[in-house]
């Protein structure tokens, strides 16, 4: 068999199984899964997977198969702008097999993922706020880098929304959305940006994914404090936005912690079950464990966490 054809029969094996997290549910479902979730969602975890190597400040996470992909951010000297972008290759086990360095000089900061069934999306920046940008495709099934574009702003997470051919990206902070059309010939133009505001300041938006019928579902961190010199109080949600005018459709918080870190203060990955969602979630920097949880979000299982909320 020559080495083309293999090519694309690991493509087509990679893109089965990442639409099909759950055997025969489409990836698309995530969207009517998550719109379920309330406060009052009962989350369990059913399993732990201690990563095997150092990790550094983890940013965003992908699950294709039986891999999990994972970018992270090395710093050697912040005010310099040295560091190093990753994004790792590692099994169910958390055994690193592969390491791609990301970025170019000041822009080492790798920020969300998305994986739209045959490449990894991500953004890499200078670590600091209204800086520089790269945006990359990769091929996970070689861990080759394309470049796609460059801006002029810091972009975090990025998804690409295969309904609209669109990238869509937002700034540090999440405060701002940006949005690309991807032309036929598979360019994306930096001149041909749309800009806008972020509606909602619920959450600062740490990893997002698109779940189908043009909108993406964000997981990220709000900070709490009462006054400036206080250790802030860190709260973990989960929010679907319309990408169409990116307003939020459904927010939820996510009230589980671990070692005192909300669990969705780095990397996250939602998937459907037959009768839920499992998220992989991914909190703590160089020593990391990725924490599966399951919760069930069938209709009854809704109406009773929705009556089950206090009323005013």
């Amino acid at each position: 068999m020559s080495a083309p054809i293999i090519r694309l029969l690991a493509i087509a094996i990679v893109s089965t199984i990442a639409t099909q997290p759950g055997g025969d549910i489409p990836r698309s479902a995530i969207a009517d899964r998550v719109s379920r979730l309330t406060r009052s969602t009962e989350w369990i975890r059913v399993s732990t997977i201690p990563v095997q190597f150092r990790t550094f400040h983890p940013q965003g996470m992908v699950k294709i198969g039986d891999r999990f992909f994972v970018s992270s951010v090395e710093v050697h000297n912040r005010e310099a702008g040295a560091g190093v972008g990753h994004l790792f290759q590692f099994d169910v086990s958390g055994r690193l097999l592969t390491d791609l360095t990301l970025g170019e000089g000041a822009m080492y900061h790798p920020g969300g993922l998305d994986y739209d069934g045959r490449y990894i999306w991500v953004a890499v920046a200078e670590y600091r706020p209204d800086s520089r940008s790269i945006v990359y495709r990769i091929d996970p099934t070689i861990m080759k880098a394309e470049e796609v574009l460059r801006f002029n702003d810091h972009l975090g997470a990025i998804v690409h929304d295969t309904d609209d051919h669109s990238l869509h990206a937002v700034s540090w902070g999440s405060r701002t959305f940006y949005r690309w059309p991807i032309a036929a010939d598979g360019r994306v133009r930096s001149a041909e940006v749309r800009r806008a505001a972020n509606p909602s300041h619920y959450v600062d938006y740490q990893d997002c994914k698109y779940s189908g019928r043009r909108t993406m579902i964000c997981t990220g961190v709000t900070e709490i404090r009462r006054s400036r010199d206080e250790t802030p109080f860190r709260l973990g949600g989960i929010e679907m936005i319309d990408l169409s005018d990116h307003r939020p459709l459904h927010q939820v918080p996510l009230l589980h912690w671990a070692n005192g870190i909300d669990l969705t203060h780095n990397p996250v990955w939602l998937e459907p079950t037959a009768d839920g969602v499992r998220g992989y979630f991914m909190p703590e920097d160089d020593r990391s464990t990725v924490y599966v949880l399951e919760a069930k979000t069938t209709q009854r299982e809704f109406d009773k966490q929705r009556s089950s909320q206090p009323r005013m």
